[in-house]
């Protein structure tokens, strides 16, 4: 029989990616209520509350005590840095966009992060990656074309031009993703990602993140905890498959994004998104098809 190599990698991906598509409409919901930095203030509060426990019983589970080392550490610091720089920046710029339009323009963060892949970890990207990465992209274009044309405002501008930057610190979010997950547990990663993230808000925290009504904390303590399931799930599999496999799954993003936008805020799916969502599962497919190997019965 034929067995893919990466498949519980690749599932795990998948539905890891699922959760943060859920993640991203329920923060767009509490960014327009307290402001992206507050959301994101707020969330690394409950986040880091949620996975305390958890990384102490990851920790006795494993023997281990006192502090990770200080290279691991440097690579949490970072990532907690780049992703809640990223973070920041898109949902400012989502609060402003429609989510199928956000997530189409980030999909340039994959195509990046492949050649920093190869570029920071030494992996080597296959033709099939890229060319699954190509197929995706023109996915997106189909669908950019239609989203694209007319005259925008200034606050459409500035939101376009944030997620742009987002996108760019996302593919280095990728890539440090990997090399995270070579060296810490997913309890670990997600400890520190939503600790960090908490700090490195808490200086404007007073100016910039508001006290949330009861309603809004929900809508945290919901983002905070879909945020956390992600993370520790794309951590398992970014720990067992490269960058290379993994990020072009990154463009099925844009199915929960459409689906969450149409549900949470009645933003219409055209029967062009939908064309350039077939491309995208495509190239997926295309790319990730390449680790196929095969296995002779017992």
């Amino acid at each position: 029989m034929r067995r893919h190599v990466h498949f519980l990698p690749i599932l795990v991906t998948l539905l890891g990616l699922s959760l943060f598509g859920a993640m991203d409409g329920v923060m767009k919901a509490a960014s327009i209520a307290v402001g992206p930095y507050g959301a994101m203030f707020w969330r690394g509060l409950v986040g880091s509350a949620i996975m305390a426990p958890l990384r102490w019983h990851q920790r006795r589970r494993a023997g281990t005590t006192g502090w990770p080392t200080r290279a691991v550490m440097k690579v949490h610091v970072l990532r907690g840095f780049v992703a809640v720089v990223m973070a920041v920046t898109f949902f400012y710029g989502l609060v402003r966009t429609p989510m199928a339009e956000a997530m189409a323009l980030s999909f340039i963060a994959p195509l990046i992060a492949l050649y920093l892949a190869a570029l920071l970890l030494g992996e080597t990207v296959s033709r099939r990656a890229v060319g699954g990465s190509v197929l995706a992209l023109a996915g997106v274009g189909v669908i950019a074309a239609g989203k694209f044309g007319g005259n925008y405002t200034h606050d459409g501008v500035v939101g376009l031009v944030a997620i742009l930057a987002s996108a760019v610190l996302y593919a280095w979010n990728l890539v440090l993703q990997r090399r995270q997950a070579q060296m810490a547990a997913p309890e670990e990663i997600a400890f520190f990602q939503a600790a960090f993230g908490f700090l490195f808000l808490a200086p404007g925290a007073a100016f910039l993140a508001p006290w949330p009504s009861l309603a809004i904390w929900g809508v945290i303590a919901a983002a905070a905890v879909l945020a956390m399931a992600s993370l520790m799930l794309l951590g398992w599999a970014y720990a067992r498959a490269e960058a290379q496999v993994l990020v072009p799954l990154e463009y099925t993003a844009f199915i929960w994004a459409a689906l969450v936008g149409w549900i949470a805020f009645a933003e219409p799916v055209t029967l062009r998104t939908l064309a350039g969502v077939t491309l995208i599962v495509a190239g997926c497919l295309f790319a990730t098809r390449r680790q196929a190997v095969h296995i002779e019965p017992v």
